[in-house]
């Protein structure tokens, strides 16, 4: 595109946020037309939420909606919050309360957890939304602005900070978001809202309960005081009329409706809380005897999140602050001075680490003397945890080392274990900035994240002959596979504990090991391919584990446990590693999935002992023979004693029965309300089909390469079967896997080494 068409792209982008000011009265009409843009904070917060849809998700094995609003689906994903969906959940719920007014008004909410668990990008995360939902008709959100000139007074008189007297009118802003209605008497306005919530298509009424801001209120005393002098009958109309007073829509963002609070920040209680005077703008303005609110900086942490959010981040910091927040989620009130206050509209949130809990607990023992017993009862606490789930582990590595920001949101379960299993190849510039490209090989990411994981749970309830990685695919998929059945979480009887994610091994920590990895000397892993730049998942888990010891962040303890950890997860590694070496070798061999798709409408036709109509319109006689082959020769489960001539013995009709028919009826049953062809199902649903035909093992290729030596995979003599074997395996692991020719070799060598010990 040219400079202008980009210039003509950010007018429109700005055109459609911004809407030109209007009369108090066409504030009015436009809300009753579109009452929600009228909202309290707590409400207007959940209906951003709401707004952005939910999407389903697993999480510790089970089904659970998710809000997208949490997946920062404004800012392309950059600060998604992956996984807590349960806290995330609870968060809502407690926000529903609160806007509905439901018992929970005077909580705060409190957001505590480790580091690198989410709560930051959360910060974003709410920023991001609400900046671009109120970019949206329906999430507009407006403020007044006013203008004494022409009233008799000195323009002067308007002013707060350091600003100047500028034209367009001498108007000005109030600085602390006032909302619109507030202008009106409390009894008109009540009326008015009652008729705005009769309009409004929502359970949760819209409250507006404060008062004008000082600033504002400075003004419309000032303007009312002129007209009374002049003899104004209309009061309200002469102050209100479009020359002093106009409604003006802004977009939400950090000190315009969103206040924070961080960690960083320094002042006074009531400086960080709301401000600051300026002793110099006192001298200035006609203060009449007493301090005037126009001289009032307006930058404290609630001025700026009037009318939506107030976060407090990292609020071990500012635990002075917290008893000074006390009254406000119930009071809605704060003060500038002894004699000037400030009713306030705001959703208070509160962000720490686990050691500010140490902090309320300081004076635990003294029980009904604690001081902080009365902050502690009004704290809201939602905990963060570390991440259990394999996908979502894989998918924050993968963030932590790259500039990836996309959210998975995959259809299958396949579709997502290929996400965890890609290899992943990055940059690295060495001292003279010299850029080299570093393969962390296929499943690299996987073993990292998964280990992170492991160390995250707890190892008290696990159901006999499960171990810590089978709990950890439990909860991220929902089922295992036991032989030809597919086993559900709920039949294991395994539930999330309180420690499970409560600690464990952070990404972060896992990040810098493999970025160290990243810049040392290839040949210190693999020395025999020098040319070549890979990271295998053994490298990388032999590195997390060797590092725990000296690591200041974890205790003796737990660096011995998570240590200890590690093997299992190297084992399950070299299992996935096996089996793609497994399929590349056999992958001549695979059933086409044409004969799969043949076999079940003739085991369907078979078991309905009449012609069926598959999904391409022909019609189907079950084929004795045809079923026989293929469950001899590519289901392998059975032999010809199986069989009278081509007619099944009991065991194979039981099998037909309960592995095939079974599944198709439950697929039938899914789709009830619609046709169902045979042909409508993918064989993979089918377990016994997805499972056999899917994997292989080493068997299967003894019986299929008579003449192959493992011993010889390293250097096999040129000519013979094992070499032949080799190259065919390694182009197909290439185009398969996603491997790189190195990758495939070192993997390769790595699966060879341990099977030729037990071959013969």
């Amino acid at each position: 595109m040219s400079g202008e068409e980009y210039i003509d792209r950010a007018d429109e982008s700005l055109d459609a946020a911004y809407e030109a000011p209007m009369s108090l009265a066409e504030y009015v009409d436009a809300v009753l037309e579109t009452p929600q843009v009228a909202a309290h904070a707590s409400k207007y917060l959940l209906d951003a939420i709401e707004a952005a849809d939910t999407r389903t998700v697993i999480e510790e094995g089970e089904e659970k909606e998710r809000y997208r609003f949490f997946d920062d689906p404004h800012n392309d994903g950059e600060h998604a919050i992956l996984g807590n969906t349960e806290v995330l959940n609870a968060f809502v719920d407690d926000l529903r309360s609160i806007a509905a007014g439901r018992g929970k008004d005077e909580k705060i909410i409190w957001l505590e957890g480790p580091t690198a668990t989410g709560k930051s990008e959360l910060k974003r995360c709410l920023i991001n939304g609400l900046r671009e939902y109120s970019k949206t008709p329906e999430g507009r959100r407006y403020t007044v602005e006013w203008n004494i000139a022409g009233a008799g007074g000195s323009a002067t008189s308007m002013t707060y900070g350091n600003a100047a007297v500028e034209d367009e009118d001498d108007w000005y802003e109030s600085p602390v978001q006032a909302h619109p209605l507030t202008v009106f008497p409390d009894d008109v306005r009540a009326d008015l809202i009652a008729e705005i919530n009769e309009r409004l298509d929502d359970h949760i009424p819209i409250r507006v309960d404060g008062q004008l801001d000082p600033f504002s209120r400075e003004a419309y005393d000032f303007l009312e005081e002129q007209y009374r002098r002049q003899g104004e009958t209309d009061l309200f109309s002469a102050v209100t009329q479009p020359a002093h007073l106009r409604v003006k829509n802004f977009v939400v963002d950090v000190g315009h409706g969103i206040g924070i609070l961080h960690s960083e920040d320094e002042g006074t209680p009531k400086e960080r809380l709301v401000g600051s005077w300026m002793h110099g703008m006192l001298r200035e303005l006609d203060s009449r005897g007493r301090k005037n609110p126009q001289a009032f900086s307006y930058d404290g942490v609630l001025s700026q999140g009037n009318g939506l959010l107030t976060v407090v981040e990292d609020a071990a910091q500012h635990a002075d602050l917290l008893q000074k927040l006390l009254n406000v989620p119930d009071e809605s009130h704060v003060k500038l001075d002894k004699g000037i206050g400030m009713d306030v509209d705001t959703q208070l949130i509160i962000i720490s680490n686990p050691d500010l809990e140490a902090q309320l607990n300081k004076h635990a023992d003294r029980e009904g003397q604690d001081p902080l017993k009365a902050l502690k009862r009004r704290l809201d606490k939602h905990e963060f945890t570390y991440l259990t789930n394999l996908s979502l582990e894989a998918q924050l590595l993968r963030r932590e080392l790259t500039n990836e920001t996309e959210v998975w949101d995959p259809e299958t379960w396949d579709e997502l274990e290929t996400w965890i299993q890609e290899p992943l190849t990055i940059s690295v510039r060495d001292e003279v900035e010299t850029a080299t490209d570093k393969e962390l090989a296929p499943h690299t990411i996987e073993s990292a994240a998964l280990y992170a994981v492991v160390s995250r749970l707890d190892s008290a309830e696990i159901p006999t002959g499960l171990d810590l990685v089978d709990k950890a695919l439990l909860f991220d998929r929902g089922y295992l596979m036991e032989g030809d059945e597919r086993v559900d979480i709920e039949d294991y009887d395994l539930e999330t504990t309180a420690d499970d994610g409560d600690h464990g091994i952070p990404v972060t920590y896992v990040r810098d090991i493999i970025a160290d990895l990243l810049h040392e000397p290839q040949d210190r892993h693999h020395p025999d391919l020098p040319v070549e730049h890979v990271l295998m998942p053994r490298d990388v888990l032999n590195a997390v584990a060797e590092g725990l010891a000296d690591a200041p962040v974890f205790s003796t303890g737990e660096a011995t446990e998570y240590e200890e950890r590690v093997v299992t997860v190297k084992n399950y590694i070299f299992g996935q590693q096996e089996q793609d070496v497994l399929d590349a070798m056999m992958r001549d061999k695979r059933v086409d999935e044409e004969t799969v798709e043949e076999y079940i409408e003739h085991v369907y036709a078979w078991e309905s002992d009449d012609q069926i109509e598959n999904e391409r319109g022909e019609l189907v006689d079950p084929d004795p023979l045809k079923m026989k082959v293929f469950e001899i020769e590519h289901l392998g489960r059975f032999d010809e004693k199986n069989y009278d001539g081509n007619e099944p013995d009991h065991a194979v009709e039981q099998f037909r029965t309960e592995k095939i028919i079974t599944a198709l009826n439950r697929h039938a049953w899914q789709r009830r309300d619609e046709e169902f062809r045979v042909g409508d199902v993918n064989p993979k649903e089918i377990p016994v089909i997805n499972t056999v035909l899917g994997s292989y093992d080493w068997d299967d290729i003894q019986r299929t390469y008579e003449d192959f030596e493992p011993g010889q995979w390293d250097n096999p003599p040129s000519g013979t079967e094992t070499a032949r074997l080799k190259a065919k395996t390694l182009d197909n692991m290439v185009e398969m896997f996603d491997y790189t020719e190195a990758s495939a070799e070192l993997t390769s060598r790595h699966v060879m080494s341990q099977v030729s010990y037990r071959w013969d």
